[in-house]
């Protein structure tokens, strides 16, 4: 601890005319504090939760993000009710797939990688640039990734300074950092080939925000159907898919309530067509 530190001053990096990366400014005074970026030579797997699958769609008003709510450890539920969505700032979202502990602290020093950044520069990210500062995250956890820990993340925003009007946008990422964006919608973790299926079949570009939640749920149920690591509604428990919209007015977690209500409907739906609705000719 330096003086300054026990006088409950600021440093002197602190006033340092620098870079408005939090995550640089971090590495380069207090690198410490950033985590490891490995684990040790010859480490074998580290047994850790992981989340399993997330989507995100595009429809009328913005952007949907969804996810379930199981975390899985080797053949076991690790927690049943784990929050995959999570607001980065008022008009982006990241959902979260891979090992959680690493994902959940990569999201909270995101979120504060944008806070600083509109601090220091007075306007807030673009959508591209947000895309690309998470990419950078992600490529600092390559060394990790390589030993069994990827985060495997979707951002999802809405892009108030695109040509034409605002838009929902979602971009994907491989574990290097590599990141690409999605049109119309997409899906990642365990169970994303069944609900990257199901909503090949449901999805429209115009659709209301119900029904692109709909849509959402069933691709999860779809998932839950096919991939063990995938929760579908747990009625029981009362916990159902975690379901966000990003609009113009911001983000906006879906009450559990709606949630429950569409969850239900969609389930006793199931009940005369258990393997979901036909696609629209």
């Amino acid at each position: 601890m330096t003086e300054s530190d026990h006088e409950g001053r600021l440093g002197e990096e602190f006033f340092t005319p620098g870079t408005s990366s939090f995550t640089e400014f971090l590495a380069a005074h207090r690198p410490g504090l950033l985590g490891p970026r490995g684990l040790p030579a010859g480490t074998g797997p580290v047994p850790a939760p992981h989340g399993t699958t997330i989507l995100a769609l595009t429809y009328r008003d913005g952007v949907l993000v969804a996810g379930d709510r199981r975390a899985t450890m080797g053949n076991l539920i690790a927690q049943r009710d784990l929050e995959k969505v999570l607001p980065a700032d008022d008009h982006t979202a990241v959902a979260i797939a891979g090992t959680v502990g690493i994902a959940l602290d990569m999201v909270r020093l995101y979120q504060v990688e944008l806070a600083h950044f509109e601090k220091i520069e007075g306007i807030p990210m673009t959508l591209a640039a947000k895309a690309s500062r998470l990419a950078a995250m992600i490529r600092q956890n390559l060394g990790q990734a390589m030993q069994g820990l990827a985060v495997v993340p979707l951002l999802a925003g809405y892009d108030t300074t695109a040509p034409g009007g605002g838009r929902g946008r979602i971009f994907s990422y491989d574990a290097a950092g590599g990141r690409y964006e999605k049109y119309g919608f997409h899906a990642e973790g365990s169970g994303s080939p069944y609900a990257r299926g199901a909503l090949k079949k449901l999805y429209r570009q115009d659709m209301s925000r119900d029904e692109a939640a709909l849509a959402a749920l069933e691709a999860l149920y779809d998932a839950a159907e096919d991939d063990s690591a995938t929760g579908g509604p747990d009625p029981a428990r009362r916990i159902f898919p975690v379901v966000a919209v990003i609009t113009e007015d911001g983000y906006e977690r879906l009450p559990e309530a709606e949630t429950r209500r569409l969850s239900l409907a969609m389930v006793d739906r199931r009940r005369s067509r258990p393997d979901g609705p036909n696609a629209p000719l």
